[in-house]
């Protein structure tokens, strides 16, 4: 009742691997790239028409297949809503996450928009995982780990102060000794923005916990970067304090 059968049927016969050979080897990629749109057209309702295509699109021997699935999936989540992503969406996602590099980014980069759509039980079994996006294929790919320091300053949200301080904490203070220096500036917003998380949540022991530790970690460093990296968390700080306190008054 929503568009011609026939058409649909087109549509579903791209992941066709004998249409790859004869009509355009990179028709499956096309029919990723416009799977959210179709799946809006059919509704939720309707998802059942477009399940097992988007299974066999996301194991697909093509990355850039996987790929463009893996920047949508946020998208479709949306879509589906909450009980059709956590039973069609969050085992497909977790696949993306031990894909290639390619793959991964594409979930890393909506990191943030896919977590908030789950339950605070399904979304408390990533924090296992997030460590793992601080290894990648390889290790010059600097801005896989730039785009996670980003993701988890939006996170941080997402957790209460005692997950942030048993996990996001290791990653965040990892990240802050990264070989690359853009890394490294993200990373000291992402501490101060935990530190925020901890005293705006009246989590004070944590607060000074995490500060101690900053202190021993950098301040009291052999090295004189881990010194300077002291300085910079520092002033990123009172910068942060100081449009805090503009935007009060």
């Amino acid at each position: 009742d929503i568009i011609p059968q026939p058409l649909l049927d087109q549509y579903l016969s791209m992941t066709d691997p004998a249409r790859a050979q004869t009509v355009d080897t990179e028709i499956a990629k096309h029919c990723a790239y416009s799977l959210p749109g179709v799946a809006l057209t059919l509704g939720r309702q309707n998802w059942h028409c477009l399940k097992d295509t988007y299974e066999t699109l996301a194991s697909d021997v093509q990355w850039k297949v996987r790929r463009t699935l893996a920047f949508s999936i946020h998208e479709l989540a949306v879509i589906l809503g909450d009980q059709l992503t956590a039973a069609d969406l969050v085992p497909i996602f977790n696949g993306f996450l031990k894909d290639l590099d390619e793959v991964r980014i594409g979930v890393l980069k909506h990191l943030y928009d896919f977590l908030k759509l789950l339950h605070a039980d399904k979304r408390r079994e990533y924090l296992y995982q997030l460590q793992e996006f601080v290894v990648t294929d390889n290790s010059r790919n600097w801005r896989f780990r730039y785009e996670l320091a980003e993701q988890l300053i939006l996170i941080l949200e997402l957790y209460n102060p005692n997950d942030v301080y048993d996990y996001l904490r290791h990653i965040a203070l990892t990240l802050c000794s990264d070989k690359v220096s853009e890394v490294r500036w993200i990373s000291f917003k992402l501490v101060v923005a935990i530190l925020q998380k901890f005293y705006a949540n009246n989590a004070n022991a944590l607060g000074l916990n995490f500060i101690n530790e900053l202190v021993v970690r950098f301040r009291h460093c052999s090295k004189w970067v881990g010194r300077q990296a002291f300085a910079f968390i520092c002033q990123v700080g009172m910068f942060s304090l100081c449009v805090s306190t503009c935007t009060f008054n």
